[in-house]
């Protein structure tokens, strides 16, 4: 048993937001309120002038396994997700080999199975992400795929596209789709030379196959101000059409490049202040769903060369929440539980799963966190180093991370 005492509790599913007591037992939560007292045997935490909130849930991360496991593996990236709040994580099927058979999903969710968060894994969508042929969708979700993506790389034929979309509707999971079209990308990563455009033609499209087949699509890492508007007028036109912005597009610009140089280079590319100011406004209103890490480590020797050769992407997952509160909810742009909604209940709506509350009954996955607490990121659980946010000043502290009942995380 764990009791959690004296908290602010923030749950926008139940919309209970006000100070209460937490008690859980065999995994779940077993009581909450006010008037909720600690059992004898219960392990007691003082939440007194911190936050209590469920478990973050982090739809669009990359832990490396199999294939590139000197990056990160999935025990490296479990650490790290728990650091960051997260009890709940998605990761990426641009893996090698991919993710495109269910004896490779089955590997993958045997290893995860170990960790003390929920480790779990996305199908491709075509095999070896080849961009050509489908993959069986309906063995991968039998061998514990939760949805299906080829992340990394975009899917240029559109009617691949729609038999994809209508084969994810038939089995009532979402697609998340990388959109950017390199036959308008010179070299990618930077903003002069991948360009808004190349990620605004293919959001447009995916919106219209959305309409046209009534899937349920996620559009990740958005980072462009016209494919903000573009989704909201999808959403507007009953697009089932979702998505997803990381920590670094609503934090940074393309002049962080020049500060930061490859630990500031990432696909989508970082892009100009209005795009910036876009993204958070998409937020605010409720156009983008959901604060996705795309955590992407890198060794150093990938790293650490000139930027036109450094591979995209930066790891995400132990700063995302101080980001958002840095950010967002400091300069009042987001509300707390607004905040949690989008780390939360959103991600775990988008793909069916039982998470994102603090209701008696459900899985007892819970973060605590000080959103006043300053502090400077330095070093990291993620076998890389890859981030353009080490020595930053932050606010916003993870206290507590809680799954299934169990303390995971202690900072």
């Amino acid at each position: 048993m764990l009791f959690i005492s004296d908290g602010y509790v923030v749950d926008p599913a139940s919309g209970l937001n006000g100070r209460s007591n937490i008690l859980t037992r065999d995994g779940r939560v077993a009581e909450i309120g006010p008037d909720v007292r600690c059992p004898d045997g219960a392990r007691k935490v003082d939440a007194s002038g911190l936050t209590v909130a469920p478990g973050f849930v982090d739809i669009h991360c990359h832990f490396r396994d199999p294939g590139f496991t000197y990056k990160e593996d999935i025990h490296s990236g479990a650490l790290c997700a728990a650091a960051g709040g997260f009890t709940t994580v998605v990761c990426m099927a641009n893996t090698s080999p991919a993710m495109d058979s269910p004896e490779l999903v089955r590997e993958f969710m045997h290893k995860a199975a170990a960790e003390k968060i929920e480790v779990l894994t996305v199908g491709a969508i075509t095999r070896g992400l080849g961009g050509k042929d489908l993959v069986d969708m309906k063995a991968l979700l039998d061998a514990g795929a939760v949805g299906f993506s080829d992340d990394g790389k975009p899917l240029m034929d559109a009617g691949l596209v729609l038999r994809a979309m209508r084969a994810a509707r038939e089995a009532m999971v979402p697609l998340s789709f990388h959109e950017e079209d390199p036959s308008l990308i010179t070299a990618n990563g930077v903003n002069a030379t991948s360009p808004h455009i190349a990620e605004d033609v293919l959001v447009a499209r995916d919106i219209e196959l959305a309409l046209a087949t009534g899937a349920k699509v996620n559009i990740q890492h958005l980072s462009s101000a016209a494919s903000v508007e573009l989704l909201r007028q999808g959403k507007r036109r009953g697009a089932s059409v979702f998505a997803e912005v990381t920590p670094h597009h609503f934090s940074l610009t393309e002049d962080a490049l020049r500060q930061f140089g490859p630990n500031a280079k990432m696909n989508p590319p970082l892009r100009t202040e209005e795009d910036r100011q876009a993204l958070i406004e998409g937020l605010a209103d409720g156009t983008i769903d959901c604060i996705a890490t795309d955590h992407a480590p890198h060794a150093a020797h990938e790293k650490d060369v000139p930027l036109e050769k450094a591979m995209s992407g930066i790891i995400g997952l132990e700063t995302a929440f101080a980001l958002a509160v840095t950010n967002l909810v400091a300069p009042g742009r987001l509300s707390l539980p607004e905040l949690v909604r989008k780390m939360s209940l959103n991600p775990a709506r988008l793909y069916g799963f039982d998470r994102g509350t603090l209701a008696p009954g459900k899985r007892a996955d819970i973060v605590v966190f000080d959103t006043d607490e300053e502090w400077t990121v330095s070093g990291t659980l993620s076998k890389s180093r890859n981030s353009p946010f080490i020595g930053s000043r932050l606010k916003g502290k993870v206290k507590y991370t809680v799954s299934g009942g169990e303390i995971v995380y202690e900072g």
